[in-house]
């Protein structure tokens, strides 16, 4: 799997999901390999979007189609600012990857020194169902430099509140601290998704 981070700030959150819904049905069926998409924009205005394809081929091809280099430029203009575009081809899920009836989803940014560590504490996360069932699922995202995007999806915004009350284990509880030091986290409160 292959993920591109899209992130800016918007003032516009109300447009920009009527336009961004479009894409789906207009240029969706001819993004060959896309898999799909979570948006969202934070209370303070910050779009987030993270873009799933089956590889780095498959998503440069739907960059390099015409049609989507138009639906960019206007793309942009719902934006109060530059657009960040990161690729990641490094990409781990864990539970179910993820659901389109997520009722809440927290974006985390950050970088690390050592990505095998940062999997391995993903892998073990997301086969202990018990530490947190308000999670449905995720994708981890690691640049080549350290740079990192994890998705978590939440059944609820409640439910994952109530979650992170629960301390975990020492030892895990020592490794998210490694794992997010510097890091920043985005609130999507009112996510939409497409998939392929």
């Amino acid at each position: 799997m292959f993920i591109q981070v899209i992130q800016a700030r918007c003032s516009r959150a109300d447009e920009l999901r009527e336009f961004g819904r479009g894409w789906a049905t207009e240029l969706g069926p001819g993004a060959t390999g896309w898999l799909g998409s979570t948006h969202g924009v934070t209370d303070d205005g910050e779009f987030l979007g993270i873009v799933r394809f089956a590889s780095r081929a498959a998503a440069e091809a739907n960059s390099a189609r015409p049609e989507q280099g138009a639906w960019a430029e206007k793309l942009a203009t719902y934006m109060d600012g530059p657009i960040s575009f990161t690729d990641h081809d490094d990409v781990t899920e864990f539970r179910d990857g993820g659901s389109d009836s997520s009722g809440f989803v927290q974006v985390i940014r950050g970088r690390v020194d050592d990505a095998g560590r940062l999997r391995k504490l993903i892998d073990d996360f997301g086969t202990a169902d018990e530490m947190r069932p308000d999670v449905i699922g995720g994708t981890l995202a690691i640049g080549a430099d350290g740079a990192f995007t994890e998705t978590v999806y939440f059944t609820d915004e409640a439910a994952a509140r109530a979650g992170e009350q629960d301390e975990p284990p020492a030892d895990v509880l020592a490794e998210l601290g490694w794992a997010m030091d510097g890091a920043a986290f985005f609130d999507l409160r009112d996510p939409w998704f497409e998939s392929a």
